[in-house]
């Protein structure tokens, strides 16, 4: 990455997957003068080891569930007694989405666990283990901006997280700005987002970039499940559907730390994003399908069509991933931007070509 930065010089490197954070990309470019937008390899330890966000939440009492991180099997033996059933087990390193197990029993728990452990499940990944009560409620992705200090808040939004249809890897999310009200937005900021920055900042490890923060809204109230230190897919397709003001210029203030709330400027309509899958996603899946379609697609009113896992051959669009497609629509009604997602969806068309059909469902029958 520095030899490419080298040859083209860039004006700004926005780094986006989690894995060149952790490997430090952000402090490298920066330390050869290079405008980077994103945290250090320090700060982004918030998404890349999961028993750091633990006990970094502890140690500055912002909320989230009781836990316990295990580096051995007796360990997860002693562990297990304190926690009520269902329990969550996430391995500590990155899984690319695959490092989060919900377990029914204290046996199913402790095989699994076990399995992180040993390296058979997710190799270097699992060799620690987080063992977390299992929380109740609606899951909220609720982003902010940061220049190391300040924050300015994105729309929040919600994620759908399975391939099939039913309660919520990412296969759609949906924005409405009644997703919550301005009370709940200026209380995940003052209570999550900023003591965050701040502890960060206090700790020698400012954080710069975006922060995302996966929450549960629980009777209890809002409680952390974890961070990306990067933009979320799909949520952030159709939270950026509804941005009028300037992406960049919200990057520039965050690198010059000139960060403020005024950085964005909302539209008032509903958003929804849908991920069209290969056959077999998450699972094994074939690449190198020819997908038809998308430029009819791209003509429905308010819609864009992200590319996720695609390449181009002789004009054509080719299948080259697990998540293929956002499918993503903007309309002042949720169920019409629903509605426009779908028409959209049903003109692109591959082989094994899948899709969830009741993204933002709940969110209209709550309407």
């Amino acid at each position: 990455m520095v030899a490419l930065a080298n040859r083209i010089q860039p004006d700004l490197t926005i780094v986006g997957p989690e894995l060149p954070l952790m490997l430090g990309v952000v402090e490298e470019f920066t330390r050869r003068g290079w405008r980077t937008f994103g945290p250090t390899s320090a700060a982004a330890q918030l998404e890349t080891s999961k028993s750091f966000a633990k006990e970094f939440l502890q140690r500055h009492h912002i909320p989230t569930a009781h836990y316990a991180i295990c580096d051995s099997s007796e360990q997860v033996r002693d562990a297990l007694p304190h926690f009520h059933t269902p329990i969550v087990i996430k391995a500590d390193g990155l899984a690319a989405g695959k490092g989060v197990v919900i377990a029914k029993t204290k046996d199913e728990a402790s095989t699994v666990a076990n399995e992180m452990l040993s390296g058979r499940m997710l190799g270097e990944a699992g060799s620690r283990v987080v063992l977390e009560e299992f929380l109740e409620g609606d899951e909220l992705s609720f982003l902010v901006v940061s220049d190391g200090e300040r924050v300015a808040p994105l729309v929040a939004a919600q994620d759908h997280k399975r391939v099939g249809d039913g309660d919520t890897g990412g296969m759609g999310a949906y924005t409405t700005p009644t997703i919550i009200d301005d009370q709940m937005r200026d209380w995940l900021v003052a209570h999550i987002a900023r003591p965050v920055v701040a502890g960060m900042k206090a700790e020698g490890a400012e954080y710069k970039g975006v922060l995302y923060c996966g929450l549960m809204m629980t009777a209890r109230g809002p409680m952390v499940l974890e961070f990306n230190c990067r933009f979320g897919d799909p949520e952030t397709q159709p939270v950026l559907m509804r941005l009028e003001s300037d992406l960049l210029e919200a990057m520039e203030a965050s690198i010059d730390g000139r960060t403020s709330d005024g950085d964005f400027k909302w539209s008032n309509d509903a958003a929804v994003c849908v991920v069209i899958a290969s056959g077999g996603y998450p699972g094994a899946y074939e690449a190198g399908k020819k997908i038809t379609g998308l430029e009819d697609a791209a003509k429905g009113e308010g819609v864009r069509v992200f590319h996720a896992g695609t390449s181009k051959r002789d004009d054509a669009f080719y299948t080259s991933g697990g998540r293929v497609l956002g499918v993503t629509a903007r309309a002042a009604e949720l169920e019409t931007a629903v509605q426009r997602a779908y028409e959209a969806c049903a003109k692109i068309s591959f082989d094994g070509a899948h899709y969830r059909k009741d993204i933002a469902a709940r969110a209209l029958k709550k309407d």
